[in-house]
């Protein structure tokens, strides 16, 4: 062994493919400095034929901890709400005991298994169930990538059953819905007056608060419904998102996000009247940290509407599929795709929901475009000609 001395530490010496190898092996004790030095030469030879250590393959929480969650965080710094909803998820996966413990390796689908289980247990719905299982595909996916791991971890599979965004609302339930969130506006305005001459503000001195957006409702669903955009672009819109009427885009989800809306006369005319009632910079104000209403702000509105109009529940966001589907009837699928903000047509037509009636009226525009006659007609005059259909007599 070419160990020596010096000073109280010993070093070893050795020749490997020519190259001289020196170093300390920080140790006074010559047997361990020996065993060190061969260690040294094991790991060159392993090196040699491309065998390379085993690294110690972290566990769930601390590769969440130390990897995943900072890495989220740098990355999407501009997306508070992305942040957020990850570091949900994370502490999602991180409340199941038997699966917070273990090794990334050691995770097995019978152990997801049993994560889905104790949610499903919990009350919680497939939806929410499948972001928390998105965020450990992805946790998998990176750990792979960033060679964390050495073996294949197994594949996350989304759980069947989960409610699609594809609600289109009629022409009734629109009309409906606005009549229902008026009448909420107005409601909250009338109990205001009548506070005003109650025996609080009469007797007392105690002047009632008047309400601060009341028809806020109707506002922001005429926006969703005339130009299609974003629940969180409507929310985050300022009057200078807002020009020679149309509404502006600057920023979103992807690069594609970024787009001119034209406005029409009704979206225009909610518009001119938030702008003479309001002296903050963004179109939908509210008391919430970031200035502006969020998507909590119109639940409580919107389940009173839902209830008072009769029509059958639908979210926020299915007012973006009805725009777009509308739309879609009389604009070319391009300028659909320019106007929804996305890069890819595939993308648009999950937003496209035609019923029987929309494809019944497709298909007689293309009879009377290669020169044929409507349908109708030509059931009415079956019965001549030399192709004609005779009827069956039994």
């Amino acid at each position: 062994m070419a160990v020596y001395k010096r000073g109280d530490v010993w070093w070893f010496k050795f020749s490997w493919k020519g190259e001289l190898i020196r170093e300390s092996t920080k140790q006074g004790n010559k047997r361990v400095a020996e065993q060190i030095e061969s260690a040294r030469k094991t790991q060159l030879a392993k090196g040699e034929v491309g065998i390379r250590d085993k690294k110690p393959v972290p566990a769930l929480a601390r590769f969440a901890e130390h990897d995943f969650l900072p890495f989220v965080r740098s990355t999407s710094a501009a997306k508070p709400r992305t942040v957020v909803f990850y570091e949900n998820s994370v502490r999602n996966l991180m409340g199941y005991d038997k699966l917070v413990g273990l090794k990334m390796d050691a995770i097995t689908s019978e152990v997801i298994a049993g994560f889905v289980a104790k949610r499903r247990d919990a009350g919680m719905q497939v939806s929410t169930i499948n972001r928390d299982l998105a965020t450990l595909r992805r946790m998998f996916h990176l750990a792979q990538e960033w060679e964390r791991v050495t073996s294949i971890l197994p594949k996350v599979r989304m759980l069947p059953g989960e409610n699609q965004r594809e609600r289109v609302l009629t022409s009734d339930e629109e009309l409906r819905y606005l009549d229902a969130a008026v009448a909420i506006g107005d409601g909250s305005l009338r109990a205001f007056d009548r506070a005003l001459e109650g025996i609080r503000a009469t007797v007392r001195g105690e002047r009632p608060i008047r309400p601060a957006d009341p028809f806020l409702l109707r506002d922001v669903v005429t926006i969703l419904l005339d130009c299609g955009l974003r629940p969180e672009e409507c929310h985050r819109l300022k009057w200078e998102n807002i020009r020679d009427g149309a509404v502006e885009i600057f920023k979103g989800k992807r690069k594609a996000s970024r787009r001119r809306v034209p406005a029409c006369a009704r979206s225009l005319a909610v518009l001119a009247m938030r702008k003479a009632t309001t002296a903050s910079e963004w179109v939908f104000p509210s008391t919430t940290k970031s200035g502006h209403i969020e998507s909590s702000t119109l639940k409580k509105q919107h389940r009173v509407a839902l209830a008072a109009s009769g029509v059958s529940s639908f979210v926020i966001y299915d007012l973006r599929h009805t725009c777009l589907t509308r739309w879609a009837k009389t604009m070319d699928p391009f300028t659909l795709m320019k106007l929804a903000g996305h890069a890819d047509l595939n993308t648009t037509m999950h937003y496209v929901h035609l019923n029987d009636d929309d494809v019944r009226a497709a298909m007689e525009k293309a009879e009377v475009a290669k020169g044929g006659h409507k349908t109708r007609h030509n059931i009415e005059n079956a019965g001549s000609g030399p192709l004609a259909v005779r009827p069956v007599l039994n």
